[in-house]
């Protein structure tokens, strides 16, 4: 491993785990970390040895935002006149990390300690679980610099603790305390910080060592259940359901369940 990456690797027991990697910055994002971080997500999509992934910061922080500094998408090279349109599409593609946190087919799990701040907090909220750290603060910090929002927040805070509750984080910018957030749906679950990493593997160990197929259509109907009409929903469930009762994994816990143990599934 390389530890001076922007963001590092490690794969162990179906568990994917991606460290934003610039702690003296409070791994606020930049192009080389985003483009990284895309690059991970990409190749995580095609290993069928990951199960599950788990997005963390590290040092003492999950991620203060994008880099007032350094930004988080590269610079434009060309005139003035098309600064625009160069720029915005270079925040676009680097917007896909969070797209592929939400729509990746295996379940994702934000570890967070410390801030989770602007663009960071969007990356936490992108993942299909967040479990944090009693230490955690969470702010959307973009109006306090200007901003109107980026990396999906308006997206996925809406859906997450509902319409009001967003305008509010939104337009305030209040900082929320782990308690606080986990009140409001923010988060699923607060944990001393000195267990946080060994209750957030835990879960995710358990979920990689699940029935992989299913997880992946339970990832897609939930994805689509966010927006689909009902009717729409019942017809994806039900093909869904068909597809995993062909699968080995489903086999296995029949015959599991028969025989009164634990199954052990393979994702197939």
């Amino acid at each position: 491993m390389n530890d001076s990456a922007p963001v590092l690797r490690s794969l162990e027991d179906g568990v994917l785990t991606l460290t934003l990697n610039r702690p003296d910055a409070l791994n606020a994002l930049n192009a080389p970390l985003v483009i990284e971080l895309k690059a991970q997500l990409e190749s995580a999509a095609r290993d069928a040895d990951v199960g599950a992934i788990v997005l963390r910061g590290a040092g003492r922080g999950f991620s203060a935002g994008g880099d007032l500094r350094e930004g988080a998408t590269p610079r434009w090279h060309g005139d003035a006149a098309n600064a625009h349109e160069e720029w915005r599409d270079s925040l676009r593609g680097a917007m896909e990390a969070s797209r592929l946190l939400h729509q990746i087919q295996k379940p994702t799990i934000a570890m967070i300690r410390g801030p989770a701040a602007g663009a960071g907090l969007s990356l936490a909220t992108a993942c299909d679980l967040r479990i944090a750290s009693t230490t955690a603060i969470f702010t959307t910090a973009f109006v306090k610099v200007g901003f109107s929002g980026d990396f999906g927040i308006t997206y996925f805070l809406t859906r997450l603790v509902g319409t009001a509750k967003a305008r509010e984080l939104m337009f305030l910018s209040d900082k929320l305390d782990a308690a606080e957030a986990l009140r409001i749906g923010l988060v699923n679950r607060v944990v001393p910080d000195e267990a946080l990493e060994a209750q957030t593997m835990a879960i995710a160990r358990q979920i990689a060592s699940g029935p992989r197929i299913a997880n992946r259509y339970i990832k897609q109907n939930l994805n689509a259940a966010e927006e689909g009409r009902l009717e729409a929903m019942f017809d994806m469930e039900a093909t869904n359901l068909t597809r995993t009762r062909l699968t080995q994994d489903h086999a296995e816990a029949a015959k599991a369940f028969l025989e009164k143990r634990p199954a052990v599934f393979k994702g197939k």
